[in-house]
């Protein structure tokens, strides 16, 4: 069959998406819209139950290593983002029943303290027009919230943890955000207060409820997560791994930091919008705040990947007539200089014979297609690596063009 009529005939599959996720035990308990499927990871680690030892260099909410985790393996992931290493800790944390009923407990006394009004509320955070995101209602009763949880249990404990998580969800609910595209964005003018009517206390219960529900089932393996940059995963865990599932940041200019900042804000992981640039840009495919700017005058380091096709694909992007077209090549070149890194100093910690699946789309620039899976199999075919494949997984929007892969690869047995 040629790859013409195999991109015509795949679907987009909702399945396939973070929607799959959104009610499934504790990989439902936050959103992050650019998220890989569950039903992708699942396929994959079930598929392979003889793999000792499961790593996802990109942890995201830590889809892969809980999944690792449930079915019975020692799963072990890392991401630069200090919000997504606390979020995914909690969710392959395991969870006594005392622990659980302590939380209902605890979620009981903070509604209290919110509706006797017996803590200070919170600063509001520093969220450029937060007026947008919440109504004045909202707001008041999430500052009074974020002051009682605290109140109410001890630093770093499970009690805590779960509470903290439960207020994202409700945060995300009481605002005016809207997640039924690709990116978050605003609900439409008409739609943009949630009334005066909503029970928040209510809405808070039913995601605590939500969350305990998830923090029940305990994983029967084990799942680490720790702080590292993936461009060099070598300098924070330790091999050897026999199967790599994982889904890098896409080329498409999707920041992180922008879809997280809610949270990010609310929980002290952000402080100011500087601090949300910078984190970006140290982010493979950041492109937010700061890190726009810097582009402009970025330039690619000497031991960048030689690749005819991208070069070939960064002119076209980077023609006179394109606005903005050279600082998109350069945000298009680093992304693949990053990913060059991280594949260099991937192979330390894999075992002989390792098996790899990297889930990432190709994108378009000024039409310009950036085959994205090809990219990668040239750079893992640089390094050694065989039985390398591109799979068509799913058709990503109504644009045949864009297509979501699973980039497999073999390390090499010798």
């Amino acid at each position: 069959m040629s790859a013409l009529l195999e991109r015509e005939q795949l679907r987009q599959r909702s399945d396939y998406t973070y929607k799959f996720n959104s009610r499934t035990g504790r990989h439902g308990w936050l959103r992050l819209t650019p998220a890989y499927s569950l039903k992708i990871v699942e396929e994959l680690i079930v598929g392979h139950e003889q793999a000792k030892r499961i790593f996802d260099p990109f942890c995201g909410t830590g889809t892969t290593v809980l999944s690792a985790a449930y079915h019975g393996h020692e799963g072990v992931t890392t991401d630069i983002n200090p919000f997504l290493v606390w979020l995914a800790q909690a969710k392959t944390a395991h969870y006594s029943p005392k622990q659980l009923s302590a939380t209902r407990e605890a979620c009981a006394s903070a509604l209290d303290l919110v509706r006797k009004q017996s803590v200070e509320p919170v600063p509001a955070p520093p969220i450029h027009n937060i007026e947008r995101w919440w109504s004045s209602k909202s707001l008041d009763f999430l500052r009074l919230l974020r002051s009682a949880i605290p109140a109410v249990s001890k630093e770093h404990s499970a009690e805590r943890t779960l509470l903290l998580i439960a207020f994202c969800r409700t945060l995300i609910e009481l605002s005016n955000a809207a997640f039924n595209h690709q990116s978050m964005s605003f609900k439409d003018d008409g739609q943009f207060d949630i009334g005066f009517d909503v029970d928040m206390a209510y809405v808070f219960t039913e995601d605590v409820r939500f969350v305990l529900s998830g923090a029940s089932e305990n994983p029967i393996g084990e799942g680490y997560v720790v702080l590292g940059d993936s461009r060099n995963p070598a300098e924070v865990v330790e091999g050897m791994f026999d199967l790599v599932v994982t889904s890098p940041p896409y080329a498409n200019r999707m920041s992180y930091i922008r879809e997280l900042r809610p949270y990010m804000y609310w929980l002290g992981f952000l402080i100011n919008g500087r601090d949300a640039g910078e984190l970006d840009w140290t982010a493979i495919g950041g492109t937010w705040g700061i890190a726009t700017s810097r582009l402009t005058d970025w330039k690619r380091p000497t031991d960048y990947f030689k690749s005819t096709n991208l070069s070939a694909a960064l002119d076209k992007i980077a023609q006179a007539g394109n606005k903005n077209g050279a600082v998109l090549a350069n945000y298009v070149a680093k992304y693949f200089d990053d990913m060059w890194s991280h594949f260099l100093r991937l192979t330390p910690v894999l075992d002989r014979g390792a098996e790899l699946h990297y889930i990432v789309g190709n994108s378009t620039f000024y039409g310009t297609l950036v085959s994205t899976e090809l990219l990668y199999a040239e750079m893992l075919a640089a390094l050694g690596f065989s039985e390398i494949e591109c799979r068509a997984i799913r058709k990503r929007n109504s644009k045949k063009e864009l297509v979501e892969f699973d980039v497999v690869a073999r390390w090499k047995n010798g």
